[in-house]
């Protein structure tokens, strides 16, 4: 047998999934995070699971990780502090930034500009200038860089960033400038802005690698720490992490480019939901990911997630590929409240998070959160994670009753409903975000949800949305680490070349291409995959000239491959693109910015599972039924566990359908199809 190990450490709940790839058989734990030390709660959830599959840790061969480590680090302002090197008449490139402000139009006037990754006063010049065509301009005076350096060394940085002007153009100056820095600051992580991002745009350049660097040490300790932990634990099979854009990449690449990392947990999310949705028969789909904290949206897109060059993780904005997910601060464990001002209810983005938590966890929570909204809806069965933990009914209507008095509400129930019904907008405003506002109509795609909360939300939200149907995957709460677990290696490249298309012919183009694919081809084989098992993909940015922004466009590879007119085909495919976004095309010329190579592994050759057949009659499954509050009155609901239920089996509502780490809601009007998959499709009836 086959062990992989999937992990994803989320802000209330560690998933733990462990897959035996020959027979696709599963088992999972959730255990609570521990945010102090994520690898604690790791290391709680593998021995919870390898003792329910009766085996020993040695037998898992591989560890697959999504993380938030990276995450947290620039949302807590907790990373190390950076150091920054760069061209003479550059020192204030993170202060200038750029002129955006976000919000309305007087926004600037309450809007507190975050403090830059790298302080000014951390920052030092270094004479010598590589010019825009990759010639030198000025060459590197070694007496005053290493002067500059030492200043360095005296303010105790604990990371460096070189990033020198149009270094994407020739990188001689920074990687002479970072062996100077070996010299200076020996033991210190160096990141250099032409391995990180070797794009035009010195700003967007220079703070994503500080970023990088920002995070590293960090995310060094972390990787180290967990490896060192499993291997106590007798599991020495390699440790892989979950990357942004939802490949795999081995522990210790990850730590020399964590700023790649930022969005690994949820990518997971997504990644699991492809391989689920394509069992149950659906490529285009919308995903809605709830968990204890936040609510993870992305789109996918003939059976591939839509990939953003934009990573953003609360004010920081960094260039890094990632899946296009948008996070909105609403979760389980998001806070209600009544503002004395405007006696409005209000939902998140303030949580109660893994502790206290909320207030029917019993830990000692007492402000109201959502999950404390379901409770008194009768939405959650008194156990959760599979009797993990027992929920205090009591003290979630003690809690949510604050709502109802300060809003002279009748009852903790039609509070409740309020938070539910706000919460489920606050999330299908996200979901516009990367559908309507990416040119997509909703109602043309399904709706896969899963974390922990999500199930309970998603028929509402499919209503909302009117995208059906709403499909819920086996194990909807741990399906992060399902996609950790099933997803493959990865490996990219990138390069800028500013070219007019009548000043570039496909031939070329072709040359510089194979040039890029070959170096992520390289990368990917130093991590154990041999070239005949890598696929590539291909993108190309390019816009009209005179235009400030880019447009990724995807390349066919045959279209690569062949003789053909390469530039015509891209042409083509960018109008197309330009015209979704934006409805109108210019008649300018068109201009290749940026291209990147993504060379991936191949996917584990899982066994897919399928139930067996039963009738429409899911009694079997029904093990009792209570009273719930749905449109405005108290109701009767079947409450059905989910592991006895059988393909072709119809669930109608109102309905609940538990599991060891979610729960299903099914709203009246609207039934719920098990397909031989195991996805749950719910429909209106």
């Amino acid at each position: 047998m086959r062990y992989r190990l999937g992990v994803d450490v989320g802000g209330t709940f560690t998933d733990v999934l462990l897959l035996e790839e020959t027979s696709g058989s599963t088992y999972r734990a959730k255990t609570p995070s521990t945010p102090a030390d994520q690898s604690v709660g790791v290391l709680n959830g593998v021995t919870k699971v390898c003792t329910d599959a009766g085996i020993d840790p040695e037998q898992i061969e591989q560890v697959l990780h999504g993380t938030t480590v990276a995450t947290n680090a620039i949302l807590q302002g907790r990373g190390a502090r950076v150091g920054l090197v760069t061209t003479d008449g550059f020192r204030q490139v993170l202060q200038i930034a750029r002129s955006f402000v976000p919000g309305g139009l007087a926004g600037w006037i309450i809007w507190p500009k975050p403090e830059p990754l790298a302080k000014l006063e951390h920052t030092v010049q270094v004479v010598g200038r590589i010019g825009a065509d990759g010639g030198e301009i000025t060459p590197l005076d070694e007496e005053q860089t290493r002067g500059e350096l030492r200043k360095l060394a005296g303010a105790d940085v604990e990371a460096i960033t070189v990033s020198l002007i149009n270094s994407y153009a020739n990188s001689d100056h920074e990687e002479q400038v970072g062996r100077w820095v070996a010299e200076e600051l020996p033991d210190i992580p160096i990141s250099l802005s032409s391995h990180v991002l070797p794009e035009m745009r010195e700003y967007e350049r220079t703070l994503t690698t500080v970023a990088n660097s920002y995070v590293q040490p960090e995310v060094s300790r972390y990787v180290k720490n967990l490896d060192s932990s499993l291997r106590e634990k007798g599991i020495t099979a390699p440790l892989s992490i979950l990357r942004s854009d939802g490949g795999l990449v081995q522990a210790s690449k990850a730590a020399e480019d964590p700023v790649s990392l930022l969005l690994s947990g949820p990518a997971g999310g997504v990644t699991g939901a492809v391989w689920f949705a394509q069992q149950a028969g659906y490529n285009d789909f919308l995903t809605f990911d709830m968990g204890g904290t936040s609510t993870d949206v992305a789109l996918v897109l003939d059976g591939q997630p839509r990939i953003g060059r934009e990573t953003k993780v609360g004010d920081l904005a960094v260039r890094a590929t990632s899946v296009d997910v948008r996070t909105v601060g609403a979760g389980g464990g998001s806070i209600a409240h009544v503002p004395e001002l405007t006696k409005a209810l209000r939902v998140g983005p303030q949580s109660a998070g893994a502790d206290p938590g909320p207030a029917a966890y019993g830990n000692g929570g007492t402000e109201p959160t959502v999950t404390d909204a379901n409770v008194v809806l009768g939405y959650l069965p008194s156990d959760l994670a599979g009797g993990e933990v027992k929920l205090d009914v009591e003290a979630a209507r003690t809690a949510v009753a604050t709502i109802s008095d300060a809003m002279g509400l009748d009852s903790p129930e039609a509070a409740a409903s309020g938070v539910v019904d706000i919460v489920n907008e606050n999330m299908f405003g996200a979901l516009r975000l990367v559908s309507v506002q990416q040119g997509y109509d909703p109602r043309d795609f399904a709706l896969v949800s899963f974390g922990g909360a999500g199930p309970l939300h998603a028929n509402a939200l499919g209503r909302l949305t009117g995208a059906w149907p709403v499909i819920i995957p086996p194990s909807p709460g741990v399906l992060c680490a399902y996609g950790d677990a099933t997803t493959c290696l990865r490996a990219e490249s990138a390069r800028t070349l500013i070219r007019a298309f009548v000043d570039l012919t496909s031939d070329e183009l072709r040359s510089v291409i194979s040039d890029l694919a070959e170096v992520a081809t390289e990368r990917l084989e130093t991590e154990g995959v041999p070239r005949a098992e890598q696929t590539a993909t291909y993108q190309v940015d390019l816009r009209y000239h005179g235009q400030g922004f880019e447009i990724p466009v995807d390349l066919d590879p045959d279209v690569l491959t062949g003789t053909g007119d390469l530039l015509a085909e891209l042409g083509t495919a960018f109008d197309t693109e330009h015209k979704r976004l934006f409805s109108f095309l210019l008649k300018n010329e068109r201009e290749v910015i940026n291209l990147r190579v993504t060379v991936s592994g191949p996917r584990p050759e899982v066994a897919w599972t399928e139930l067996a057949q039963g009738s429409e009659d899911p009694s079997a499954a029904l093990i009792e039924e209570s009273q719930v509050w749905m449109d405005g009155a108290h109701t009767t609901a079947g409450i059905y566990d989910r592991e006895k239920l059988l393909a072709g089996n119809v669930i109608v509502g109102p309905a609940i359908v538990t599991e060891m780490d979610s729960t299903t809601l099914v709203l009246s009007g609207h039934a719920a199809t098990v397909d031989p998959s195991g996805s749950l499709i719910i429909r209106p009836v």
